[in-house]
């Protein structure tokens, strides 16, 4: 933290940036040091009871006032200020306002990482008794699938939540999940109709049921294929399009399952189609899946934050991807996605936690505060902030431990999307 300076509280002027040494629920406003901007802000300050603030400087817009003795006739004139009627005061029955609202966000985030994990159990269970009993599992799936676009089509507006790892060893299916969930959130913008919809929601779900035929060492190895596993792996394409044959599966979901490795510009699997020549479902899931291939690839060390890997694939990788479609999709995820480490312009530091599509610049963004337990933290939903924005991401090696941990950004990049009635409640 940069020097600061401490002035009485009636030197506090409009265009300086302060410091309020109160706990965050001990003051009304949504961060401990801010510049202050308003008349009523400076009336709200001088009403919390306190002698003395600290200024820096350096983020002030004015000079620091000259230090000097507070003003005995203004001391006087000013009635004492009890916690009782701090307490009662409009800003601070504000903030308790606000308190309640970070309480029903973090039982929101509850309700929706158990649906996740409850979706992610039940695309372990299909994996899992696929062969042993094919006809029920593809009626379960069906089931799912229709589940999931049912709510994600006709929601008024879609939130994007980030998910921690609370799966109890389902990961292993959480990538045929993401890919679903951010293919139907391209669905949703370019407005498939329903029954398009769940095509791609069943292919998108099985496109790497061909993988079966992999073995897992090769499959797990966090090290760069040679040429013989490459050429292994890619097998998985048509291999999963005869199981799907066998499956019964609908020719546009056999046609995800084969063609997801295309790219648009030629270079991909196994087929080598450039353009229009890709199904258009299939240029769908090829984008959902590369991006979460580079936010979560074999060799963890290798991860990109989500903000870099969209960064790569709109700054260096735009000819492999359909360009209106990935339009769609970094207009979806917004420039931050959940999970990406931001910066405030009042030096803070967050994570990015929830985008709501219709609105994807501004997102909710969890604060590191210090002196806000963890399982409190505080959320600001940028959209009800209008003097609030990112000034930039940070990679996680450039915070320190303790915001790091704080923050706890999670060992994998997944997403879960809220269409429920709650979620909707939570973003008004």
């Amino acid at each position: 933290m940069a020097d600061t300076l401490v002035i009485p509280i009636d030197q506090v002027q409009i265009g300086l940036y302060i410091y309020l040494d109160l706990k965050w629920f001990q003051h009304p406003f949504a961060f401990s040091h801010f510049k202050v901007k308003t008349e009523d802000q400076l009336t709200t300050l001088r009403g919390l009871g306190i002698d003395t603030v600290r200024v820096d400087p350096a983020l002030s817009d004015i000079p620091v006032p000259a230090p000097g003795p507070a003003q005995p006739a203004a001391a006087e004139s000013a009635p004492a200020v009890s916690a009782l009627d701090r307490s009662e005061s409009p800003m601070l029955a504000a903030k308790r306002a606000m308190m309640e609202r970070l309480r029903e966000q973090r039982e929101n985030a509850a309700r929706v990482e158990q649906a996740f994990v409850d979706t992610a159990r039940a695309i372990r269970d299909i994996d899992r008794n696929l062969f042993s009993q094919p006809a029920e599992t593809m009626r379960v799936a069906g089931k799912l699938i229709g589940k999931i676009t049912d709510s994600i089509l006709a929601a008024p507006e879609l939130a994007i939540n980030l998910m921690g790892d609370k799966l109890g060893g389902e990961e292993i299916y959480v990538h045929s999940l993401n890919v679903t969930m951010l293919s139907m959130m391209i669905a949703r913008d370019i407005k498939l109709p329903h029954e398009v919809a769940s095509l791609l929601g069943m292919g998108a779900l099985l496109h790497d049921i061909g993988t079966r035929n992999i073995p897992d060492k090769v499959l797990n190895n966090p090290d760069p294929y040679n040429h013989a596993e490459q050429a292994l792996v890619e097998t998985h394409c048509h291999g999963g399009f005869e199981i799907g044959q066998k499956l019964g599966l609908a020719a546009p979901a056999l046609a995800i399952i084969r063609d997801h490795h295309e790219l648009f510009d030629g270079s991909g699997y196994p087929r080598h189609l450039q353009g229009e020549a890709i199904n258009v479902l299939s240029r769908i899931v090829s984008i959902a899946n590369y991006y979460d291939e580079l936010c979560n690839p074999r060799n963890p060390a290798e991860a990109l934050t989500p903000h870099e890997a969209l960064s790569l694939m709109f700054a260096k990788m735009r000819s492999r991807f359909d360009p209106k479609l990935l339009q769609v999709f970094i207009r979806c995820l917004g420039v931050y996605p959940p999970g990406t480490i931001v910066q405030l312009p009042n030096g803070g530091v967050g994570m990015v936690v929830t985008v709501n599509t219709a609105k994807p610049t501004r997102p909710q963004v969890m604060l590191y505060e210090a002196g806000v337990p963890r399982e409190e933290a505080v959320i600001v939903n940028l959209e009800e902030q209008p003097d609030l924005n990112i000034v930039k991401s940070i990679r996680p090696s450039q915070v320190p431990k303790d915001i790091y941990n704080y923050l706890s950004p999670r060992k994998r990049v997944s997403y879960y999307f809220d269409a429920s009635e709650q979620g909707r409640r939570s973003q008004s």
